[in-house]
């Protein structure tokens, strides 16, 4: 059998004229602003209009675009290889799907559609869901199946926060940067999402705390100082927390070696090579801090590639995440149902 593994992205801007265009689109975006299009359509305009200076500073750090398609690339050329060794019966092939900028899923469809599977397997790079992320990838690509009346059987994948592939290839990152380590502080850093998007039902934050909890277990460190905080914060809005640059900040006058974990993100990008890299070491240093290190976000970790194949070969045997939901767990009560477990 044919099948085609559709991996969802962000995306970025490729080029600094694409900068405002991007911003549009990810405000455009009605899980990022929940309103009618003739409310929503103006003010992501406005919004992108007025961050665009700021996001093309950002950008000409990283060479005047986002190395994120590249390297999502990357990752889906090694998961390709993964999935079709010893393969007897079925051929993968794998198909790249960004949310705000290019390959849209309006185009991406064609390619698939040319291909012919006789599956399609729905698999977002955001490992912990979320509907402003995983949510509105998943939907868009359906609503562009259903203009184009595309009716392959399809499946989805929906998030892997405790995958025990995906928590080693953390757990052996980690342990490459902190094995010689004395007096640091691990910091476990997600985006950050705006409270009432929890408060709403978003698994996102419960997700993201079930991913650290296995790591901190798998580490074995003994008396393993470690927080979980949150970056990115944008807008007038409560957001989720403790922040990132907060605990930086209390961190480095106590003399912390700082020692950061991209939680959330499997791919380099603009929060983990700027927001990180560069913001938050200079907030460090200008605080006291005098070490400073960044565990890399996963890439094609050899790991991690496993964890998407196996989740990608296995998938009819595993009932996805419903360990996670189930009430032996004490998941908390105003968590909406994985979608995981939603097969067409």
């Amino acid at each position: 059998m044919k099948k085609a593994i559709i991996l969802f992205n962000l995306g970025g801007p490729d080029k600094l004229e694409s900068v405002e265009p991007f911003l549009f689109n990810l405000f455009n975006d009605p899980a990022i602003l929940n309103l009618p299009s003739f409310f929503r359509y103006p003010l992501a305009k406005l919004i992108s209009n007025r961050r665009a200076p700021v996001a093309k500073k950002i950008y000409q750090e990283l060479g005047g675009s986002s190395p994120i398609l590249k390297l999502t690339e990357e990752q889906s050329n090694a998961l390709e290889i993964k999935l079709n060794q010893n393969q007897l019966i079925d051929k993968y092939k794998c198909f790249v799907v960004m949310r705000c900028w290019h390959p849209r899923a309006k185009e991406v469809i064609k390619n698939v559609q040319s291909y012919g599977p006789d599956e399609i397997i729905l698999l977002p790079l955001y490992p912990q869901y979320s509907a402003a992320t995983s949510g509105s990838s998943i939907k868009e690509w359906k609503d562009v199946c259903k203009k184009n009346n595309y009716n392959t059987k399809t499946s989805t994948i929906c998030c892997y926060p405790t995958d025990k592939n995906f928590i080693n290839a953390h757990t052996k990152e980690i342990k490459k940067k902190i094995k010689k380590l004395k007096n640091f502080k691990l910091i476990f850093s997600a985006h950050g999402l705006p409270e009432k998007n929890i408060k709403n039902g978003d698994p996102y934050q419960w997700q993201i705390e079930q991913s650290v909890k296995k790591i901190v277990e798998s580490l074995t460190v003994e008396n393993l100082d470690w927080i979980l905080s949150y970056q990115s914060r944008v807008g007038p809005l409560r957001w989720i927390g403790p922040s990132t640059d907060q605990t930086i900040i209390e961190n480095s006058k106590i003399g912390k070696h700082i020692v950061l974990v991209p939680i959330a993100f499997v791919s380099e990008h603009s929060e983990t090579l700027v927001e990180l890299d560069i913001e938050y070491k200079k907030l460090a240093q200008d605080n006291g801090c005098n070490q400073y290190t960044r565990v890399p976000a996963l890439g094609i970790n050899e790991d991690f590639i496993n964890a998407m194949s196996e989740l990608i070969i296995k998938k009819d045997e595993y009932k996805f995440n419903e360990h996670l939901y189930s009430p032996k767990t004490k998941c908390p009560s105003y968590l909406k149902k994985c979608p995981c477990l939603n097969y067409e």
